[in-house]
């Protein structure tokens, strides 16, 4: 189990068997949602598993209830035996279908045969032979899971599948035994026979189909490797990666995949981070330098102490988001859903009624029989119930791919709908990476004196403002900070040398009853200002330090970008007036909305989603409120932990384009839903009425039924074609 966010609340994922349409997802998540303590379920049928969030709910009573509903459960494995168990039922459904195909081959071969005007046909009791097995053997599934759906007052495909073989094998069976010695009745072996076999071929298919969609997966948890090589205590040796433990040197030879993240401590090489990333382009280590378990080391030696292994680490995040993304379900599934609770009901009044109206008209019993079957065959909500979730799995997976890692479907679903990006300024439109660009001190101070005490101020700071006032300190002895306090979106307060002192905002100084009297006039112009006061021993201002941050080189094509997807950007900002329109206008953004705290940028989205679907692109602590306040957040990997946890999309890569690139694979995405759903839908639609009036015979029917859910698969594997334009 997997603590979720509410307290007391886990999260506990299941693999379904025996699950095959969307009548028999609701099932499950009924029965599951029956159980004490569950609060919400989720049932995915393109991965074949069940999220339960809840407190209490135990392992056993959960299968329990699962089982009680006609299917098995058990907890879920880990993905590489996962797979082996996917493939293995592969190889047995081949196996059905090959045997089930054998059988029916004459069965067909006579039907084309008679097609053709040549009076041949295999013997009545030949025929009887060849389509039992195939009904009452490798059709024996239908049986048995349709049975279960009806002891629980419901219905599934298998139940439409069983129905309708049955019919047109006891119609066969009934009419070769009434018939002479010598006649040859009309009989439909080979529809029963033919049905079956094109359901086992589409269920073969279509499972082939979906194991192609988690090779998203299964290439992420590829880049772990079973073993590192350590060096403890002067010694090295090859141990199992389980062993590894923090604080520990891994040595990494060229050609070698870095097992755990750390950071370098000797050696200087490449890393390739692409699989993580999405950067095709090697990055460069050197002592310092953070690595990422799972890259590849392409050049240099390198020893890494490593700061977080197995579930800590970065490559296991991205598995669990990626994992965590394609169990959800997304909120258009709402409709299929709905649909499939009366579909299968009302399939079955359709195909009473035409059975009636066919002999109502006159028709023989058995012409009547054959187009109640079609009816009862080609009705499928197995398409319906593939549509969301295949178009989901495919996309979240060649997503993460390229570095976006989208936590949810919800999360998907929404960034489609994006009319408006609010960016933040510093270290998502420029580098992060600002400069001390002036020094104005007031009366009293000395430039030298001011820079001193700013740099002391900022000693402990990891904030990229204090890194630039520390680079522009050099080597200078600073004396030591104490009470030290950050103060989100205003600045930094503590004690040095025994006085009380302020950097930041001109607002912080406001509050303190300190005004900045026009003493950076000189330096601010398009810079970001920080200004430090003392309160005590008495209050005065200090002096004022102008920063520069340059806007990132990929800026200017991130906001046309978006542009040519019909989608504004504005900037929200701490920053000063100057800094922002300063920045706002090097990279092609008209509305910059500067000197805004956390909350007020919160506020601010809020005010934006009056007329627009708003993303909001940040990295910080202080952008946290505003990503949550968003209709979709997306935080840059190479900001705060905090900023990712909140958002509902993360970017791998420090790069603005990634934004319009993740809008896109949602657009292409919501695309491949809207048409699984569409031709799910439409099967039915037209098929339904062919069928009904005799103009689809019952094998056509199944045919078309099990087509039916292998394009929606397939069409849902075209998105893999999908590429980012930020590369």
């Amino acid at each position: 189990m997997n603590v979720a966010a509410a307290p007391d609340t886990q999260t506990l994922d299941l693999a379904i068997d025996g699950m095959t349409c969307a009548s028999c997802v609701r099932r499950v998540e009924r029965a599951l949602g029956k159980v004490a303590g569950v609060q919400t379920v989720s049932v995915n049928l393109a991965t074949e598993q069940a999220r339960i969030t809840g407190h209490g709910a135990a392992l056993p009573s959960l299968v329990q209830a699962v089982e009680a509903a006609g299917y098995s459960a058990r907890a879920l494995a880990p993905p590489a035996e996962t797979a082996a168990r996917a493939a293995a039922l592969q190889a047995i459904e081949l196996r059905h279908l090959l045997i089930a195909a054998a059988l029916s081959a004459p069965l067909l071969l006579g039907m084309v045969i008679t097609w053709a005007g040549l009076p041949w046909m295999l013997p009545g009791w030949a025929q009887l032979a060849l389509a039992a097995p195939v009904q009452f053997w490798l059709g024996a599934r239908f049986y048995v899971a349709g049975w279960k759906a009806v002891r629980d007052f419901s219905g599934n495909m298998d139940l439409l599948v069983a129905l309708g073989t049955s019919a047109s094998f006891g119609l066969s069976v009934a009419a070769l035994l009434t018939a002479g010695h010598h006649a040859m009745p009309a009989l439909y072996f080979e529809s029963s026979a033919l049905i079956i076999t094109f359901v086992l071929l589409g269920k073969y298919l279509e499972g082939r189909a979906k194991g192609q969609t988690a090779s998203a997966i299964r290439a992420l948890i590829a880049l772990w490797p079973e073993t590192a090589r350590v060096r403890r205590d002067g010694v090295e040796q090859t141990i199992p990666l389980d062993q590894v433990r923090r604080g520990d040197t891994v040595l990494v030879r060229p050609g070698e995949r870095i097992a755990v993240d750390g950071i370098v401590a000797e050696g200087n090489g490449f890393a390739d981070e692409s699989m993580l990333t999405g950067e095709s382009l090697p990055v460069a280590k050197a002592p310092g330098a953070k690595v990422t378990g799972g890259s590849l080391n392409t050049d240099g030696f390198l020893a890494i102490t490593v700061t977080a292994i197995g579930a800590g680490t970065m490559l296991a995040r991205i598995v669990r988001l990626v994992e965590g993304a394609q169990a959800s379900k997304a909120p258009v599934q709402r409709l299929a859903d709905r649909v499939s609770a009366v579909f299968v009901p009302v399939v079955l009044g359709i195909a009473a009624l035409t059975l009636l109206g066919w002999l109502l008209a006159g028709a023989a019993l058995a012409d009547a029989v054959q187009a109640a079957v079609s009816v009862l065959v080609i009705a499928c909500p197995c398409a319906l119930g593939l549509a969301t979730p295949t178009a989901i799995m495919v996309g979240t997976g060649i997503a993460a791919r390229h570095g976006i890692l989208i936590r949810d479907a919800a999360a998907l679903e929404q960034a489609h709908a994006v009319t408006l990006v609010a960016f933040d300024k510093t270290g998502t439109l420029t580098e992060g990476k600002p400069r001390v660009t002036g020094l104005a001190a007031a009366e009293g101070t000395s430039e030298a004196e001011l820079l001193r005490l700013a740099a002391a101020l900022q000693a402990g700071s990891e904030h990229p403002l204090a890194r630039a006032l520390l680079a522009r300190a050099g080597d200078a002895a600073l004396p030591g900070v104490t009470g030290f306090r950050a103060l989100p979106g205003q600045g930094v307060s503590g004690a040095v040398e025994g006085r009380a002192l302020l950097l930041g905002t001109a607002d912080l100084l406001h509050g303190a009853g300190i005004g900045p009297d026009g003493v950076a006039d000189a330096i601010a112009p398009g810079n970001t200002v920080s200004f430090l006061a003392q309160t005590l021993p008495q209050p005065r201002l200090l002096g004022a330090v102008a920063f520069g941050d340059a806007p990132r080189p990929e800026a200017v094509a991130a906001v046309a970008g978006l542009k040519a997807m019909n989608v504004r950007s504005v900037m929200l900002t701490g920053d000063n007036a100057g800094a922002a329109q300063a920045v706002a206008q090097a990279v092609g953004i008209a509305e910059a909305f500067a000197g805004l705290l956390p909350d007020a940028k919160a506020t601010k989205i809020r005010s934006l989603r009056a007329g627009d679907v708003v993303a909001m692109i940040g990295d910080g602590i202080n952008d946290a409120p505003a990503l949550a306040a968003a209709d979709i957040g997306m935080a840059m990997a190479t900001g705060t932990d905090v900023a990712m946890q909140t958002a509902g999309i993360t970017l791998m890569r420090g790069d603005p384009r990634m934004v319009a690139d993740a809008i896109s694979i949602s657009r292409h995405t919501w695309a491949k839903i809207r048409q699984g759903l569409f031709w799910a839908f439409a099967y039915n639609i037209v098929g339904i009425p062919l069928a009904a009036s005799g103009l689809l015979s019952p094998v056509l029917s199944g045919a078309a039924m099990a087509l039916s859910s292998v394009s929606v698969v397939a069409n849902a594997l075209t998105l893999r074609r999908w590429r980012p334009a930020a590369r």
